[in-house]
């Protein structure tokens, strides 16, 4: 396992359709300081998602990938494998993982300081209006609707901190602060 050392551990989760993504690019675009480690999917690219979004990849190939131990934890969900590298952030950067719940508990696992965030969007409804938005079919949008509730309790288990996305730029301020409580915390810690 990679030592991430003195580095901020932070996890941004949440179900399909509440805006973690977009909210972890803005992250990324406003603080130099944070790293994406991006995870594997055997998934097809949605339509207008970015080839960096994931390393998108064959089953065989993520499959031989958690065989060498390439991996800090991986899950099938619903009809595709998805998993989280093991991270090799630059010098000075904060590691930031955007993944499923059960990531983040594996995560939390290994590393007991992550600050873990559960990204929701307001209600049922603006979930349905996200999903439907990025083009998911129709049976991917009632899958992911059933899964969510199901996220929302393991988060709830896990003890995660809840950030409602009802405005993009309040949900992203509130992050940017949360990180920088964290960074503060963990400066006191330090030299205390």
């Amino acid at each position: 396992m990679t030592d991430l050392g003195d580095r901020q551990i932070i996890v941004i989760s949440g179900p399909g359709g509440v805006g973690k993504g977009t909210i972890v690019s803005r992250l990324l675009d406003r603080d130099p300081t944070l790293w994406l480690s991006r995870s594997w999917t055997t998934r097809a690219r949605r339509p207008g998602e970015a080839m960096e979004a994931y390393h998108f990849t064959d089953r065989a190939r993520f499959l031989a990938h958690v065989e060498a131990g390439g991996f800090v934890e991986w899950v099938e969900f619903l009809d595709y494998l998805q998993g989280t590298p093991v991270p090799t952030p630059p010098l000075g950067h904060d590691v930031v993982f955007e993944i499923d719940v059960h990531g983040a508990g594996q995560i939390s696992e290994r590393y007991d300081d992550a600050m873990l965030l559960f990204v929701v969007a307001p209600s049922d409804a603006a979930q349905e209006l996200r999903l439907r938005g990025r083009g998911d079919p129709e049976e991917k949008v009632q899958a992911r609707l059933a899964k969510a509730a199901e996220e929302t309790a393991v988060a709830s288990e896990l003890g995660m901190q809840f950030v409602v996305n009802d405005d993009l730029e309040r949900a992203i301020s509130e992050i940017r602060q949360l990180i920088d409580d964290g960074r503060r915390s963990r400066r006191s810690q330090e030299h205390g």
